[in-house]
């Protein structure tokens, strides 16, 4: 028995989530059927990371146990063939068998990306959110300032999550604008249910002059979802990747 890693990238538009779900095809069951298939035995897959419907990824974290002799490095190349076009495995090696990617100090980058324009353009329709109002990005840059360092995040998680603890840490949370798109782009230790979006979400009503950049303290104080913004549509989301911290 050995453990095998995958880095996994995927268009998330046609998936409902990550996680197997009862009403709809997702990335999780996609990979858990074709590994199956290629390895001759019964795959179960444990992501890093459970991205909502319609998240995309760049690099989500994966692993899976297997009695298979194929080389962990090959396993990728030959699942590849028959894996569907918007789910590419990006690398897979062969890890310790204690090795699981959500008990490892690691560090998770999210963009939030936002097409800020007068109309619609049809190629970026599934990989950002179209907003037509003017965006002032220099003080949502401002806003963003204050979610930097270790706060209780309650204001930015969804309303039921089951969690024992609020309590994040952000490394960096970046507004830039190229062309139309802004991007808002966060590096955290981890993150609760939809608190991305919400951010997101927040920063928008911020940009849109609806509120002032330190609203943030507030809402960070108020630790009560219904004082943050609402929840972004998921598309506009992509996972960049997850770093590992490497043990000496």
């Amino acid at each position: 028995m050995k453990r095998v890693r995958l880095i996994v990238a995927y268009d998330g538009t046609n998936y409902r989530g990550w996680q197997v779900q009862p009403n709809g095809i997702t990335i999780e069951e996609v990979l858990n059927r074709h590994l199956s298939e290629l390895l001759g035995e019964k795959i179960i897959v444990t992501g890093a990371s459970r991205t909502d419907s319609g998240v995309h990824s760049l690099g989500n974290v994966a692993i899976f146990d297997t009695e298979s002799r194929m080389p962990g490095e090959k396993i990728s190349f030959a699942l590849n063939q028959r894996l569907p076009e918007d789910i590419v495995i990006q690398n897979s090696c062969e890890v310790p068998d204690d090795w699981h990617p959500r008990y490892q100090v690691s560090k998770k980058t999210y963009e939030y990306r936002i097409l800020n324009r007068s109309f619609r353009m049809p190629t970026r329709r599934l990989d950002t959110y179209f907003y037509h109002y003017p965006l002032d990005v220099d003080k949502m840059r401002q806003a963003a300032a204050y979610l930097v360092g270790e706060h209780d995040f309650k204001s930015f998680c969804a309303v039921g999550a089951q969690v024992r603890s609020t309590v994040r840490t952000i490394y960096s949370c970046e507004v830039g604008k190229a062309d139309d798109v802004i991007t808002i782009r966060m590096t955290g230790n981890g993150f609760l249910y939809h608190m991305v979006r919400i951010i997101a979400g927040t920063l928008l009503r911020v940009g849109a002059g609806e509120w002032e950049p330190e609203k943030i303290e507030e809402i960070l104080s108020a630790k009560n979802r219904a004082a943050a913004g609402p929840t972004a549509p998921a598309h506009g989301l992509t996972m960049i990747g997850i770093v590992y911290e490497k043990k000496n």
